[in-house]
């Protein structure tokens, strides 16, 4: 999608991200009208506009981002540092000190303090341990597994490749099995592991396939797949990008280009749409309860929701004033935090967002890391006890227009940080 040159690199991400919300509601309907209104240089009308998008989905930063911008244009620079200030308060930033339409807020008095504001939120925060590295500088990684044994899995969407590190690193999959990029991945009971595979454009030998999708199980022991699962064709690309196992029959996976959230029965290998389309605008990271009764599904541009297994009942879980839940794709729990990998706003960061009794609102976040010299988009990542482990440098933001990456890009790492970081503030 081609952005207007008033928009950073991160907004034309949100802009292609919300391409996939087709629904018609009201932020839709707003986002329509604020782009028509700024192409015709209406900055009245888009202001206005920009305040519809915001009520219709509060505290959404790139409508943030959008308002700030009508403000600026409209004239009233210090408006438009006020809501910029709204943006910083949940620690996100879209970068305004390099964009020339926002030049005029320089001149105000309360300019300083805010760049110094935007400075501190890009310190260092937390500390990390490299606790695996794999040397593959196009590997490009996504999901994350450990077994028993101590050993870590990775899956490249460049390639296809499923493989193992430690000692005895091995590729133990590719594409010629029948399957494509992989992404977010799990071990059964059974010490199985699953993982969704789709052709999207990013894989190098996408050709005809593309659009394809499905869930697919490495048998360990066997050294083989011994299970493929494709999801019913479609007219529609699909994306099946992660997947939480809940019992010995049940996988859920969510479908981040349709919204669809799945059931996959594996006794009777069928798929079940539990969350139908025009509910979720790019559902990604998923995660269980305690009791395995609600399923909360991380929405990259809707933020958090918690689905009721039984009914299907999709509920918006309440964000603290001083907490977004937007751009999250991997999705956690640790008691009664839930742990995210927010990518989609920045800086990009790892939090835990703490729910209330009832499970239905956040009351707090803390920030456990970002800004560290490994981080080039992370990714998904994995709970062990009170530790969470994670791929640190995806490259997903390194692909250009043509799905091609540059050279020397760094292996795929993966870091731990305690969870227990943080705690108190």
């Amino acid at each position: 999608m081609t952005c207007r040159t008033a928009l950073t690199q991160w907004s034309c991400l949100v802009l292609v991200l919300l391409a996939v919300d087709t629904a018609a509601d009201d932020y839709s309907d707003a986002r329509a009208e604020l782009f028509t209104a700024y192409q015709q240089a209406d900055y009245p009308a888009m202001r206005g506009a920009a305040r519809k998008a915001l009520a219709a989905r509060p505290g959404f930063p790139g409508a943030l981002f959008n308002l700030a911008l009508a403000e600026v244009l409209d004239g009233d620079a210090s408006a438009s540092l006020r809501t910029l200030r709204d943006l910083l308060a949940v620690g996100v930033d879209f970068g305004v000190a390099d964009i020339e339409e926002f030049a005029t807020l320089k001149e105000l008095l309360e300019w300083g303090d805010y760049e110094a504001a935007v400075q501190r939120l890009y310190e260092p925060v937390g500390f990390a341990e490299v606790v695996a590295t794999l040397d593959a500088d196009n590997f490009i990684p996504e999901g994350i597994a450990f077994d028993a044994d101590g050993d870590f899995y990775l899956g490249s969407i460049r390639h296809g490749d499923l493989v193992r590190l430690g000692e005895s690193q091995q590729t133990l999959s590719t594409p010629a099995n029948g399957h494509w990029s992989v992404f977010g991945m799990r071990f059964d009971s059974d010490g199985g592991l699953w993982f969704a595979s789709s052709a999207v454009p990013q894989f190098a030998n996408v050709a005809e396939d593309v659009g394809q999708s499905g869930l697919f199980r490495y048998d360990t022991n066997r050294g083989e797949i011994s299970h493929t699962a494709l999801l019913p064709e479609s007219d529609d690309p699909q994306v099946l990008g992660d997947l939480v196992i809940a019992s010995d029959d049940v996988i859920y996976a969510t479908d981040s280009l349709t919204g669809v959230l799945y059931r996959y029965r594996i006794d009777s290998n069928t798929y079940e749409t539990i969350v139908d389309r025009g509910v979720f605008g790019s559902p990604q990271g998923l995660v269980l309860d305690a009791e395995a009764q609600f399923l909360y599904v991380a929405d990259y541009v809707g933020g958090l929701y918690r689905v009721t297994l039984e009914t299907g009942d999709v509920e918006k879980v309440a964000i603290a004033a001083n907490v977004t839940d937007y751009g999250i794709d991997g999705l956690y729990r640790h008691g009664d935090e839930l742990i995210v990998i927010q990518n989609g706003i920045q800086p990009h960061r790892v939090a835990a967002l703490k729910l209330d009794d009832e499970g239905l609102s956040i009351t707090a976040g803390r920030t456990i890391a970002a800004n560290l010299e490994e981080f080039d988009e992370p990714t998904l990542g994995l709970v062990l006890g009170d530790d969470f482990y994670f791929v640190a440098n995806s490259h997903w933001n390194r692909f250009d227009a043509d799905y091609e990456l540059p050279s020397a890009l760094t292996g795929p790492i993966i870091l731990r940080v305690s969870l227990l970081f943080n705690q108190g503030s």
